[in-house]
């Protein structure tokens, strides 16, 4: 936890907040921090900055904070993506999130397991919570916004054009011949299929709208692999970090 987020109900005055939660437990138990150290905070949805710790005991920790720094920049990235296997999809938006992807639609597909619509992961808080966790992890505040789309022709037929207006839209196919360009400088909407791709009915389907079929070459990788590999190849901003690092 790189960032401690703070969410309205923390607050008992403009500048104070008292936290009961996991996050009062890993600041004690992983920050070993104590009444007078310092934190990093940021407010959901709002700006970033420090806490200080002006009590702590067994219950609970009061912090007295200051926030007056930006989250980091949003990327130009609208994420689609054929809904994953719960279990993958949990590591997926931890990871997307903490990539700075702020749009995300969870669609079907043919090779779309329907069990997987069912799942418990799908429930509002239970998405808030792996979307958090990815939030924390980059010291970003902003939270990401989920669509879930149980019908693919009705999405791309009735939504998808509107959705990809002034993008340029790419969906991720095994085999095609256009490599993923690097680092593009427009604001890009990328749809990624489940294991085994979109089948071509689907791919078709996305070219009608305008999507651009790319691959990343021979290696076929798995969706929660190919996921951060696409963005950062897509992205000025993480390629920047990248070589940064």
């Amino acid at each position: 936890m790189n960032l401690i987020l703070l969410q309205p109900e923390d607050f008992t005055g403009d500048w104070r907040v008292i936290l009961r939660d996991r996050r009062r437990d890993h600041i004690l138990s992983v920050q070993h921090a104590l009444p007078g150290d310092s934190l990093r905070v940021g407010q959901l949805n709002g700006l970033r900055g420090t806490g200080t710790i002006i009590r702590s005991d067994a219950q609970e920790i009061e912090l007295n904070i200051k926030l007056d720094q930006p989250p980091p920049a949003p990327l130009a990235i609208s994420l689609i993506l054929a809904l994953p296997r719960p279990k993958m999809l949990k590591r997926i938006l931890q990871s997307v999130s903490s990539l700075g992807i702020k749009n995300i639609y969870l669609i079907n597909s043919y090779r779309v397991d329907k069990s997987f619509w069912g799942s418990p992961l799908l429930q509002p808080d239970n998405l808030a919570e792996q979307l958090l966790l990815g939030l924390e992890q980059a010291r970003d505040t902003i939270m990401p916004k989920i669509h879930l789309r149980q019908r693919f022709k009705p999405f791309v037929e009735d939504e998808l054009a509107g959705l990809i207006e002034d993008t340029t839209a790419y969906v991720a196919h095994p085999g095609s011949a256009n490599n993923c360009p690097l680092g593009s400088q427009q604001p890009i909407t990328l749809a990624i299929g489940p294991e085994g791709g979109f089948i071509p009915y689907e791919v078709e389907k996305l070219s009608e709208c305008g999507f651009i079929p790319i691959s990343l070459g021979e290696r076929i990788l798995r969706v929660e692999t190919a996921v951060p590999v696409l963005i950062a190849r897509l992205s000025p901003t993480v390629n920047e970090e990248l070589r940064e690092a």
